[in-house]
């Protein structure tokens, strides 16, 4: 890992409050009945209420929806035994995975103790605390003991995920590559070049969803391992084969399937040509899989490939199972998660990868036809129905294998739970990132001289959002990049100071000129201006030697638009707005227009308001409009709520099919039950608001910093709509993460504006 890799993962896990998770309250806590009710004396009742009958504790208390992640750190991810305490970021991670994806509430337990029975006595105790327990990076042998004892000894739902989250992700995918070959997993021949947890495991599930032993060769480290071994321990006994094979590639030969769980590069071009017919290869090992996924396709184009990676198809990634294993679980109470568990989830997941994709996993990765086939046997971590699918299937498995200890009756009322527990949308800036980089574009940064701008550059650039082009002084920004040790060779380094005698700078000074000539701009002014980089950068753009635009972090939003707005313009008919993407823990809300339109008028509100509703459906979002005023319907007769009633009126009658109405208060826009309660004559009736359109400029730039600063959101923009081409401003003084944010916005923005050109 580059240094600065170690700088932005040691800065992120220590930036702000050091760490990825933290408690929170769940209960008004701002008064003194309150207090009294959340400790003495009112705590008393819950107590001798749990006291009477234990099951009370998952009303009363969080147990119903809090696991541990338990480790001690003896098998931490690729660094081994590294102990307690120097695993305990992994274990964060993984509480941070639960709660994002599930909404399961985490504690992270470290223990210092490699002796089974003073771990497993030291769980068992913790039993009143958790709902659940997710154990983590243990070594093997020492796993399985730890996890059978608990399994016996516990009475709620205990898994190691190392061993069955690996196991269920490809036993889906082994199971659908199988039925696209058209090969029995009966009769399938099986190499597992690995022997840790995992692969006992993951061997152990392909026999429970019908591969037969006698077909499946397991390797360690020495070589193939077989019967006449000496001192095998139980575990790898366990598959131990009496045939004559040594090596991985005498394995390999005449094999359906390789299972990879070991090392980089130990399945050769040569050993996968010796495989039967369409070949099943699930090259697991990470960060690179046991063959690299060009060399195997390359290699034969018959083979169905999975890795652990997100950058090639079929990523066997347990994301995809644990959250939603444990959701399911806790859901009917289970007292453990057993076998039928694991294969409904698996199950689950198989079916899944058939079903018709949603469009917003298609707008993640940039396709409109990503469908059930080699390069889809598995579902997508962005799915949003992996909680519905998974959790259910699982809850549904418990109550069957009678391990659950409540029911669930309406299955159409807890899928519909689940939904809510997350927000519909989530994972917005998670899935455009993921769009950004299946087709990165050329982002020039006009304040490249900046530590900021140049930490974001390399983000993007080894995130491979973005290939970055920067404009600045040139010394300066090589000194920076020194100085800081970015990764930043082969980035284009512009100063538009030294291009003052180039052709380029001409023409780009000519264009200014031609549009500006009537304007009150002489060509003198328009060759000084140019040297300015926010109107060199916009030249860039507007001659296609850059996709797109980012600037502002030095400078006010006025001076930095400005120059866009000379050398681009806005499209034909179009006016300019600004938008930003509020990031809530109820989803993302869009704000517009909050930059640049000060006054408008209700002729013109209407025009954003238009512009605003296309930009949100490109995020793959149905825009439900309120048009914000002091007034309900009505309910004054001001200058402002008269304009916004108006606004409402000609999109009523100019664009019917647009959810929006108003004049309406921000509370009742947001409150769906307010607002039915009160006025159920209202076009939002159904779900809150998704889009607040502000009367003017103050309003709408006040409530953004106000909600970014007290409401904790985080803020993505401001947006520009309206540009003939893409250009993304940025705020003043923004954090890297912003600027990372921006340019993720950017990149996709350019996207879109090619399909449009295109189409």
């Amino acid at each position: 890992m580059s240094s600065n890799k170690k700088k932005d993962a040691l800065d992120y896990h220590a930036m702000g409050r050091p760490g990825k998770i933290a408690v929170v309250p769940t209960k008004p806590h701002n008064s003194q009945r309150d207090l009294s009710l959340a400790y003495s004396p009112g705590v008393a009742e819950p107590c001798l209420a749990i006291a009477a009958n234990p099951e009370d504790a998952y009303k009363y208390t969080s147990k119903g929806n809090l696991v541990a992640v338990i480790s001690n750190g003896t098998a931490v991810l690729g660094l081994g035994d590294i102990g307690a305490q120097a695993g305990k970021p992994v274990m964060e991670g993984k509480g941070l995975l639960f709660k994002i994806f599930a909404d399961i509430d985490v504690f992270d337990i470290e223990l210092d103790t490699k002796n089974v029975d003073e771990f497993v006595n030291i769980v068992k105790a913790l039993e009143p605390t958790f709902g659940g327990v997710n154990l983590e990076d243990i070594k093997a042998p020492e796993c399985f003991e730890i996890e059978r004892r608990l399994k016996e000894e516990m009475n709620i739902p205990v898994m190691h995920d190392d061993q069955h989250g690996t196991a269920i992700i490809s036993g889906a995918a082994l199971i659908n590559a199988c039925e696209l070959i058209g090969k029995d997993i009966s009769e399938i021949k099986i190499v597992v070049n690995g022997a840790g947890a995992a692969a006992i495991s993951c061997t152990g599930m392909y026999m429970s969803v019908g591969a037969k032993k006698e077909n499946i060769v397991m390797l360690d480290s020495k070589g193939v391992i077989r019967k006449d071994r000496e001192n095998l321990d139980k575990t790898k006994a366990e598959f131990a084969t009496d045939r004559d094979l040594h090596t991985l590639a005498d394995a390999v030969a005449g094999s359906d399937v390789f299972i990879g769980l070991s090392a980089a590069d130990v399945l050769t071009p040569e050993m996968l040509l010796s495989m039967n017919a369409k070949p099943i290869v699930l090259a697991m090992a990470n960060p690179n899989p046991e063959i690299a996924y060009d060399l195997a396709i390359e290699t034969r184009d018959d083979v169905i490939m999975g890795t652990g990676r997100s950058d090639f198809p079929n990523q066997v990634n347990n994301v995809l199972g644990f959250p939603y294993i444990f959701r399911g679980a806790l859901d009917v109470r289970a007292t453990g998660i057993n076998e039928e568990m694991k294969i409904a989830a698996v199950q689950a997941l198989a079916a899944l990868a058939k079903q018709p994709v949603p469009e917003e996993v298609n707008q993640a990765y940039d396709t409109s036809n990503l469908k059930f086939g080699p390069h889809y046997i598995i579902p997508k971590p962005t799915d949003p129905r992996l909680i519905t699918e998974v959790s259910v299937a699982v809850a549904k498995a418990a109550m069957a294998s009678g391990v659950a200890r409540t029911e669930i009756t309406d299955w159409d009322l807890y899928k519909e739970e689940l939904r809510k527990r997350l927000g519909k949308d989530d994972g917005i800036m998670r899935n455009l990132t993921t769009k950004a980089k299946l087709s990165p574009k050329r982002v020039v940064f006009a304040e490249a001289d900046n530590y900021k701008t140049l930490r974001a550059a390399q983000i993007v650039k080894e995130d491979k959002i973005a290939s970055p082009i920067l404009l600045g002084n040139k010394q300066k920004i090589e000194n920076l990049i020194k100085e800081y040790d970015f990764d930043l060779e082969g980035v284009q380094i512009i100063d538009p100071n030294e291009e003052v005698n180039s052709e380029r700078f001409d023409k780009f000074v000519q264009h200014l000129y031609k549009k500006r000539q009537r304007r009150g701009i002489s060509l003198n002014e328009a060759r000084k201006s140019m040297t300015n980089r926010n109107y060199f950068a916009a030249s860039m753009v507007q001659f296609g030697e850059a996709d797109t635009l980012i600037s502002g972090l030095t400078r006010n939003y006025g001076s930095t638009i400005k120059p866009a707005l000379q050398v681009i313009g806005a499209k034909p008919n179009s006016r300019v707005a600004g938008m930003y993407m509020m990031l809530t823990s109820k989803g993302p809300i869009f704000f517009g227009d909050t930059t640049v339109n000060e006054d408008p008028t209700a002729q013109e509100l209407a025009e954003i308001t238009l512009l605003l509703n296309e930009s949100i459906k490109r995020f793959n979002i149905k825009p439900r409009i309120a048009l914000l005023s002091y007034s309900n319907f009505g309910s004054n007769d001001g200058r402002v709520a008269t304009k916004v009633r108006e606004t409402a009126k000609i999109l009523r009658d100019k664009a019917p099919d647009v959810i929006v109405d108003g004049d309406i208060q921000a509370n009742f826009a947001l409150n769906s039950e307010l607002l039915k309660a009160n006025f159920p004559f209202s076009a939002l009736n159904g779900q809150a608001a998704n889009t607040l359109v502000f009367p003017n400029l103050e309003s709408g730039n006040i409530a953004y910093k106000l909600l970014q600063e007290v409401g904790n959101a985080e803020a993505v923009g401001p947006i520009l709509l309206g540009m003939n081409k893409p250009v993304h401003v940025l705020q003043l003084d923004s954090s890297v993460r912003e600027i990372v944010n921006m340019v993720t916005i950017a990149v996709v923005d350019v996207q879109e504006h090619e399909k449009s050109l295109n189409s």
